[in-house]
């Protein structure tokens, strides 16, 4: 499968809408807006994620209709889950020998956990310059072999889309796969089920690769095109200073963009030459939408903001669109009615990043009287 194929079509209605009173909570029950249907095969609990109200963080930022979509709450604590569920269920159908892709870690944890559980060999390609050890240890925890690539995510992509052709492995890379569009556009779905059937009015993703970005818009236009919903909600794509190509065509003007070398923190959309850049920003255009970037500290920023005032751990990429909410409402901007950040990735899986200057830590000997003195 390619990044060119043809996206799936469907005879589009309300009729292809879950009712809402089913009792399944993941991404199956969406079945009738899926290429395939993996309930009675796919063995982890995927999607069904919860739509956080969190009332410290609105009232911290002025912001009454911030929504938060947690997808830390899946089983591996990103949404990468969503793609890596149908992925392994086609892989499994055709009796492919294995299932590959390449990753700057969330993708290749996910695969490699959805692998075990299938029973099917995972081939995990990251750079090994870049990729945290925290993960690589997960990924072997589940059994799958790992290659550390000396090179970049866009050199270990190559290479793994190499050894598929050559080994006859399943391609689960997001830029070649169109299932990853198809997994990934459910969490569009569940944010509008949950706000009561109705579209935000704006939401902010975080974008590398622009495959999140993508398929959420495909996910509202879907519901648009079955006649449950009046619009798209407008689309802010947040990408890191260090790795903002999108951002710096989509200010020029342009669809193509230049690729760049990523500096940033945030691994997880440390991408210098998206290989779902042209939908991203397409998407990005079609809903009067925007990308706004955001620098390290700024990342670390809200990093901190979701653990203090959610009790949610997010890493750098996880809580880049908090970051870009923070970003807009510094320089003034309105940010009226519902907005949706779609929190995309747990901070327990690589805690380099963890806000270690709140909160404190005392040394204080066994007596009550000694633990009063340090209060």
């Amino acid at each position: 499968m390619d990044a060119d194929a043809p996206e799936a079509e469907y005879a589009y209605g309300p009729e292809l809408l879950p009712d809402a009173s089913d009792g399944q909570d993941d991404i199956w029950r969406w079945r009738r807006l899926l290429p395939l249907d993996g309930s009675d095969s796919y063995p982890l609990q995927v999607g069904g994620t919860p739509l956080l109200h969190p009332r410290s963080l609105r009232d911290t930022l002025g912001l009454p209709g911030l929504v938060l979509k947690d997808e830390t709450r899946t089983p591996t604590g990103s949404n990468k889950d969503r793609a890596t569920a149908l992925c392994v269920v086609d892989a499994a159908r055709r009796g492919a020998a294995g299932i590959a892709a390449a990753s700057s870690g969330n993708v290749a944890v996910s695969l490699a956990a959805g692998g075990a559980a299938a029973g099917l060999p995972a081939y995990l390609f990251v750079s090994g310059r870049s990729v945290a050890p925290s993960k690589v240890d997960l990924m072997r925890a589940f059994g799958a072999t790992v290659f550390l690539v000396d090179g970049s995510y866009e050199a270990a992509y190559r290479l793994s889309e190499a050894a598929c052709e050559r080994f006859g492995w399943y391609s689960r890379n997001t830029g070649a796969n169109p299932l990853a569009v198809e997994g990934k556009k459910t969490v569009a779905f569940e944010v509008w089920e949950q706000l009561g059937r109705i579209m935000p009015r704006v939401v902010y993703l975080p974008v590398g690769d622009g495959v999140t970005l993508a398929a959420y818009a495909r996910g509202c236009q879907e519901l648009v095109h079955c006649r449950v919903a009046e619009r798209v909600p407008r689309i802010v794509g947040v990408q890191a200073s260090g790795a903002a190509p999108l951002a710096d065509a989509f200010a020029r003007g342009q669809s193509s963009w230049t690729p760049v070398q990523p500096r940033t923190i945030a691994d997880g959309i440390a991408v210098g030459d998206p290989c779902y850049g042209g939908p991203a920003i397409d998407a990005v255009r079609a809903t009067s939408g925007e990308f706004v970037r955001v620098d390290d500290a700024d990342l670390q920023a809200a990093v901190a903001m979701l653990a203090r005032t959610t009790g949610l751990l997010a890493e750098p990429a996880g809580a880049a669109s908090l970051a870009g909410v923070m970003a807009h409402r510094r320089a003034g901007r309105a940010l009226d009615g519902t907005v949706v950040a779609l929190i995309t990735a747990t901070g327990l899986k690589d805690q380099r990043w963890l806000p270690r200057e709140s909160g404190r830590a005392i040394e204080v000997a066994p007596d009550l009287d000694a633990l009063a003195a340090r209060l």
